[in-house]
């Protein structure tokens, strides 16, 4: 059983005159720091770093240890995977491609990805891989942003229907799990295999989950000319300084990358997932997935979020225009489309382009009613821009459902109490 260590505490301490406003609360800290460390400490996981921000006021706790196996304390700039909080990232990428003019939201993907070009959609989800019509339209960038490009995840047991069993026997890992281990396919032989098959929903129909990042990855890297990894260095890596992020980790940087985990569907009994010493993430995909395989810090995630809660702008550059993140944070959803993708986005969850937002009417909401999303590693990150609080939270267990694990549950009620207005 992982010890729990001392935390490393980063606090900007607020002045006497933001007293009187919201601010992070140092009891509530510490009894956040107490709860999280009851799941390291009960050997639920071997260690987490948590991140709590309000305005400039910043806490930042490393907890455990980076393996079971490993006594030493969890660092700072231990690397994580933050699986699908890689989405906001891709989203951001695509959007400056937007501003730049290089791409337009209402245009068809088909000059960019041909293999999704002229779809054919199922009659209904349980239909024959031939029982099928003509899309009413084309796809839009649009609706890869906003997740409603007709393929996705299925919310039914993993061969229910034909076409879960067809994406399963191409090797897509598209819509029925975690992206882990890394598809056999390259970018090209990936997007033509998802074009050998028929769309579940027409486009702009409903909200699925996952698949739209995916097709996303390959667009960009198509659009720019470059590997998916060069067009994320260079407009968002770089710029905001997040110099421990990108699909791979460096040889001489293996020792800073803790240790995956996945409990046993039945006894949740831990297994090792992924190791330094025999990491997926040594060498470089052959494809990238653009809905969740990134690597990160606790620093670098927080740089990336800063930039999006400015207005598109950090550490003096700027990534996105305003009017470009108030856009993308807006919910694009109907209510029909919320209410079937409650498993995924609860009560009080829409989506913007490519990250949840508040439902319209929601905004009043507690986090993690807010702008961000979750990850299949044990990984949340959400933002409510109109009090200025953020919570990040960075583990390494995997998760077996959308449902949010106790870990995260716990962080978020322990964020809100920390940052509560007296």
């Amino acid at each position: 059983m992982a010890r729990t260590r001392e935390s490393t505490l980063t606090t900007n301490e607020p002045s006497t005159e933001q007293l009187s406003t919201n601010q992070l609360s140092r009891t509530g800290l510490a009894h956040l720091h107490d709860a999280m460390a009851a799941h390291v400490e009960s050997g639920r996981l071997p260690g987490l770093v948590t991140l709590v921000a309000c305005g400039d006021d910043v806490h930042i706790d490393t907890i455990g240890t980076p393996a079971f196996i490993d006594d030493a304390p969890l660092a700072r700039d231990a690397i994580f995977r933050i699986a699908s909080l890689t989405k906001p990232i891709t989203a951001v990428a695509t959007l400056s491609l937007v501003e730049e003019g290089l791409l337009r939201l209402e245009e068809p993907i088909d000059e960019l990805v041909p293999e999704l070009a002229a779809r054919r959609v199922l009659r209904a989800i349980d239909a024959e891989l031939d029982d099928t019509v003509p899309a009413n339209r084309p796809i839009t960038l649009e609706d890869l942003l906003s997740f409603r490009f007709g393929f996705g995840s299925v919310v039914a047991p993993p061969g229910s229907y034909p076409i879960q069993r067809a994406e399963a026997e191409l090797g897509l890992q598209s819509i029925g799990g975690p992206p882990w281990p890394p598809v056999a396919h390259d970018v090209d032989g990936w997007i033509g295999a998802l074009g050998s098959l028929p769309l579940m929903y027409q486009p702009g129909e409903q909200w699925l989950y996952n698949s739209s990042a995916q097709v996303l990855g390959v667009l960009l890297a198509r659009a720019c000319g470059q590997d998916l990894e060069s067009v994320l260095r260079e407009r968002i890596f770089e710029p905001l300084g997040m110099v421990d992020t990108g699909f791979t980790v460096p040889t001489e940087q293996l020792g800073r990358l803790t240790t995956a985990y996945r409990p046993s569907p039945e006894t949740g009994e831990l297994s090792v997932l992924d190791d330094a010493a025999h990491s997926w993430w040594s060498t470089p995909p052959s494809f990238p997935d653009a809905s969740g395989w990134l690597v990160s810090t606790i620093d670098d995630y927080w740089s990336f979020v800063s930039m999006v809660l400015a207005g598109g702008t950090g550490r003096g550059e700027r990534i996105l225009a305003p009017a470009t993140v108030a856009l993308m944070t807006t919910d694009r959803l109907t209510s029909p489309q919320r209410d079937a993708s409650a498993v995924f986005l609860g009560e009080h969850g829409g989506w913007g382009l490519g990250l949840e937002v508040p439902a319209t009417g929601s905004s009043d909401q507690p986090l993690p009613c807010g702008i961000g999303w979750d990850g299949g590693i044990g990984t949340t990150c959400r933002s409510n821009p109109r009090s200025g609080v953020t919570g990040i939270l960075l583990t390494q267990r995997q998760v077996t459902s959308p449902t949010p694990p106790p870990v995260v549950e716990d962080f978020w009620a322990g964020v809100n109490a920390a940052t509560a207005t007296p």
